[in-house]
Formats: structure tokens, C-alpha cells, sequence
């Protein structure tokens, strides 16, 4: 174990059973962290688990959850099993991501797969597990894991499924525009949670096809997003990182009414599914 300044604190890292959101739970463990582990299968949970112990991690500060994103009914279970075991939560790393399909994919709750996953995920479960992050006394951080390709991004906002003109890239970089505009409302003022979006980089993950060119390994990119959850950094509400700094981010990632109609659109495509 490299230290411990994180002994006191409980983490769940969505995406958590490969790339970044692994190495990022090893890392939080590394820092003394307890950590939830979510993956989409239960299988993958406890395989992730036996390999974080397998690294160094103690096996009593790990916990395996899993919730298929691609099912909203599953994110809001997982979202109320983490409230009844945990009274305070003080990090939640909205990592989980897939990679946008050849073709536009609907869910069973009717959204496009990339936008439901990466983003609609993560605004759910902001705002379920409010009540324990809030409990954390004014120090629980979410951290986005967003991605560079959001400043290229724009929002369909009459079609945010992109059926009637779909690209895969088009819509996975959508999905994380709408993911690092949501931040500052996934930790409303008074709350006592800091909430941020990150750029871990281009690293070897599943998604690397989505760019077309190498990068670096998934651990660089989890230090990046680690970086975000140690208490002695400090972190400025709503902004968007690359590196550890605050970094330029799309404009709408600061408007005003980018970020209120966002977080309408998420509530109707959540509660309408």
C-alpha cells in the first residue's frame, strides 16, 4: 500500500471490472479507500475483485455490486442497495462507458445506448445517492470520466437519440458533452459535494477504436482521475480537468441554460423510461 488518506472514505467506481475504472479502484484502494466495485455482471464483479486482491488490496475494504446500464430499473436497485449498506458515501467516479454502435440501438427504456450508459447512468445515479454523499460532511466528490471528443460535440437537443442522422462517433461524443454539462448539477449548492468531469486521456480501453490511434495504459489515465478523489486537491465545482488542471471545455459545458436544459432533458428521458 502506498498510503493511507483515504482510510476514512468509501468509493464506488462505476465501469470498475476493466481499463481506467479498475486501475482506478486499485489506486483508491492503494490510498487506504473502501471500494465498491460495479460491473454489469455479478461474474465480472467478483472476478475484478479477486484480481485488485490479487494486486495488494485488502479483500475486507472491497465490495462487488452489479447493474447492467443499459437498464435504468437496475442502476436505481444498485443506487438503493449501496444507500442500505453505506450511511455516507464520499466518492463516486461515474467511469461505466460504452463504446456507440454501428447503428443506432435503443434500450428497453428507449434511449440511445451511449447516451443511457454514459451519461443518463451517472445522472440517475447522482441524484439517488445524494442523501449518503451529502452525509460526508462536506467533502464527497463525484468525478466524471469524460473525454476530450466532448469539445467537439454538440446536442441534438430535438433528437438527443440521433435517429433521424446517426454516427456512432457523433453520438458517443454527445453523450460525454452531456455528461461533463451535467457536473455542477449533480452537486447543487448547500449539498456539500464538489462534482467535476476529467479527461483520463486516450488509453488502451475498450473505447480506443472510437479514435482511431493508440494510448497510453488504462493506469496513467486512472492517475489522472485519482488525482480528483485525494483530499488535499482541490477541486472547483462544475469545471471540466485534463491532467490535473482545469482545462478548456465546450461552452456549454458553463452556460447557464445549456447546463438547465441538460439536467430537464435527463429527468424526462430517465422518468419517462
Amino acid at each position: 500500500m502506498s498510503d493511507a488518506v483515504l482510510s476514512t472514505r468509501t468509493a464506488l467506481v462505476t465501469g470498475a471490472s476493466s481499463g481506467i475504472g479498475w486501475e482506478t479502484a486499485r489506486l483508491l484502494a492503494e490510498h487506504g479507500a473502501t471500494v465498491i466495485v460495479h460491473a454489469r455482471t455479478a461474474n465480472e464483479g467478483e472476478h475484478a475483485v479477486e484480481r485488485l486482491v490479487a494486486s495488494g488490496a485488502s479483500r475486507d475494504r472491497l465490495h462487488s455490486f452489479a447493474a447492467d446500464f443499459t437498464r435504468l430499473n437496475e442502476v436505481a436497485v444498485l443506487a438503493a442497495t449501496v444507500v442500505s449498506a453505506l450511511p455516507t458515501l464520499d466518492l463516486l467516479v461515474n467511469n461505466a462507458a460504452t463504446m456507440a454502435p454501428e447503428r443506432c440501438t435503443l434500450t428497453d427504456d428507449g434511449n440511445e445506448v451511449s447516451l443511457q450508459v454514459n451519461f443518463l447512468a451517472a445522472h440517475l445515479l447522482s441524484q439517488l445517492l445524494r442523501a449518503p454523499l451529502a452525509a460526508a460532511g462536506g467533502t464527497a466528490r463525484i468525478v466524471n470520466v469524460s473525454s476530450s471528443l466532448h469539445r467537439t460535440a454538440s446536442m441534438n437537443w430535438n433528437d438527443p437519440n440521433r435517429a433521424r442522422k446517426y454516427s456512432r462517433v457523433a453520438a458517443y461524443a454527445q453523450s460525454q458533452l452531456a455528461l461533463s454539462m451535467a457536473a455542477r448539477d449533480m452537486a447543487p449548492e448547500g449539498s456539500g459535494i464538489t462534482s467535476v468531469s476529467v479527461n483520463p486521456g486516450l488509453c488502451e480501453t475498450a473505447l480506443l477504436p472510437l479514435y482511431g490511434r493508440g494510448g497510453a495504459p488504462a493506469a496513467e489515465g486512472a492517475r489522472a482521475v485519482v488525482k480528483l478523489c485525494l483530499p488535499d486537491f482541490r477541486l472547483a465545482n462544475g469545471e471540466y480537468y485534463d491532467g490535473g488542471d482545469i482545462a478548456p471545455a465546450a461552452a456549454a459545458v458553463h452556460e447557464d441554460r445549456s447546463q438547465r436544459r441538460i439536467a430537464k432533458l435527463a429527468d424526462l428521458l430517465v422518468h419517462n423510461s
